[in-house]
C-alpha cells in the first residue's frame, strides 16, 4: 500500500491508495483536517505502519449505534436466548440513546465515563434516579465485547472501553438470606402449598430458579439421592423457553438429603393424584417436576411472585425465591461445608465466585480455624 499528502485548501490530508477495484479503478482513503504539512506526513507514516503491521482500519462514518445492531444480528445464534435479549434491551434501551449517534471510530474512553457517570446519577428509565453500579457493570460489559469485537473485526484499532472506567461493583456482604430459623419457619408455612416440594428443593440445594422449574422426572433419582441439572425453564420478552445451563459446571449432579427426598416423594403422589383427576394420566420421564394444575410449565415470573405473596403470608423477613440460593450456600459455609463442595453444588464456574459472593461468610470459618489450630498448638 502506498499514500502521500495533498494540500486541501488551507489544510492537509493524507491519500492512501488501497489497491484496485474490480473495473481495475486505483481505489484511494482519505483522510483530511490536518492543519500543518508535518502531521499530514506522520500521520501517513502511521498509518502505513500500521498496514505493515496488519493493523489499518479504513475509516468509516458508522455510528455507534449502526455498528451495535449489526453486531446484535451477528451474536444471536452465538449466545442464549436470555443472553442476547439482556444485549438487545441494555443497547437499544440505555446505549443507543445515549452513544447511537457518535461515530464509532471517534468513540473516547471519556465519552463512555460520561455515560457510566450519567446513568448512575439518572439511567432508570422511570426518572426516579439512578441505574445501581451492578446494572452499569452489565453495561461495560457489553461495549467491551462488541468493541472488543469490532476490533477482531477490523472495525476498529482498539477497544476503547476497555480504558473507561466503571464505577466499582458494591460487595456482596449485603445479601439478603434468611436463619435456619426464619427458614424454618417458612418452609413449615408452605407446607400444604402444592409446590412445597419446589421450595424445599430450592432451600437445601441452592438451584436456580430456572433449574428447579425446568427439572425433569427422569432427571430425578431418588432411590440414589441425586439430581442432574442438565436444563433450565426461562422466560424471554415473557414467553416461556427452554435452555441449558450457561457452563459446563452448571451442567451437574446434586446430592439429595433424606428431608428432601421425602419432599420429592410427597409431590410425585400429589402430582399423580392431581393428573389421575383430570384425566391426564401418569406424567412421562420428560414431563417436568413441577408445573401447574394442567401440567403445563410454570411461568418463572409468575413462580417467583407467588413466592413472594407466600413469603409475606408467612410473616419472615422478606427474600426473594434467589435469595433461598443464597441461604442455602451461606448456611453450608457456615456449618463448615468446603467451599469446593459448596461451589460445585451451585454450578459455579469456579471456587473464586463462591468466596467473592459469599465472603460474609467467611469471618467466622477463619475464626473457628484459629481455635483449631490454636488448640492443636497450645493443646487448649
Amino acid at each position: 500500500m502506498r499514500g502521500h499528502i495533498r494540500k486541501r485548501g488551507k489544510s492537509w490530508a493524507v491519500v492512501v491508495d488501497v489497491g484496485r477495484d474490480e473495473s481495475g479503478q486505483r481505489r484511494q482513503r482519505w483522510q483530511g483536517g490536518f492543519t500543518t504539512k508535518k502531521e499530514a506526513t506522520e500521520a501517513l507514516t502511521d498509518i502505513l505502519g500500521r498496514v505493515q503491521q496488519g493493523a489499518y482500519v479504513e475509516p468509516s462514518k458508522q455510528t455507534v449505534g449502526g455498528f451495535l445492531a449489526q453486531w446484535l444480528d451477528s451474536t444471536r445464534a452465538s449466545v442464549k436466548p436470555t443472553t442476547w435479549a439482556t444485549y438487545e434491551a441494555l443497547t437499544r434501551g440505555l446505549i443507543a440513546p445515549a452513544l447511537g449517534t457518535v461515530p464509532l471510530q471517534r468513540l473516547t474512553a471519556s465519552q463512555i465515563n460520561g455515560f457510566y457517570a450519567d446513568l448512575l446519577a439518572s439511567g432508570r428509565r422511570d426518572g426516579k434516579g439512578g441505574l445501581s453500579p451492578r446494572t452499569v457493570h452489565h453495561v461495560h460489559a457489553l461495549l467491551h465485547k462488541a468493541l472488543s469485537d469490532a476490533v477482531r473485526w477490523q472495525v476498529l484499532t482498539r477497544n476503547v472501553a476497555a480504558q473507561a472506567t466503571p464505577p466499582r461493583q458494591q460487595a456482596h456482604g449485603d445479601l439478603r438470606t434468611w436463619t435456619p430459623e426464619e427458614l424454618r419457619a417458612f418452609l413449615g408455612h408452605v407446607e400444604g402449598d402444592r409446590l412445597h416440594g419446589a421450595y424445599v428443593l430450592a432451600a437445601t440445594t441452592g438451584l436456580r430458579r430456572g433449574e428447579v422449574l425446568g427439572l425433569r422426572w427422569r432427571d430425578l433419582d431418588v432411590a440414589a439421592g441425586r439430581l442432574s441439572v442438565t436444563q433450565t425453564l426461562v422466560s424471554v420478552k415473557y414467553a416461556v423457553t427452554f435452555s441449558t445451563p450457561k457452563t459446563a459446571k452448571g451442567r451437574r449432579s446434586v446430592a439429595l438429603d433424606a428431608a428432601t427426598v421425602g419432599a420429592l416423594r410427597a409431590h410425585r403422589v400429589a402430582v399423580l393424584e392431581e393428573r389421575l383427576a383430570l384425566g391426564l394420566g401418569t406424567p412421562s420421564a420428560d414431563d417436568l417436576v413441577f408445573t401447574a394444575l394442567d401440567g403445563a410449565p410454570l411461568h418463572p415470573m409468575q413462580f417467583s411472585d407467588r413466592f413472594d405473596r407466600l413469603v409475606k403470608a408467612a410473616g419472615v423477613p422478606r427474600l426473594s425465591f434467589h435469595g433461598l440460593r443464597h441461604t442455602h450456600a451461606t448456611l453450608a459455609l457456615q456449618a463448615g461445608v468446603h467451599p469446593k463442595v459448596v461451589s460445585e453444588r451451585l454450578g459455579h464456574a469456579s471456587i473464586a465466585i463462591t468466596l467473592d459472593t459469599y465472603s460474609h461468610a467467611i469471618p467466622a470459618m477463619q475464626e473457628e480455624a484459629a481455635e483449631r489450630v490454636a488448640a492443636l498448638v497450645f493443646g487448649t
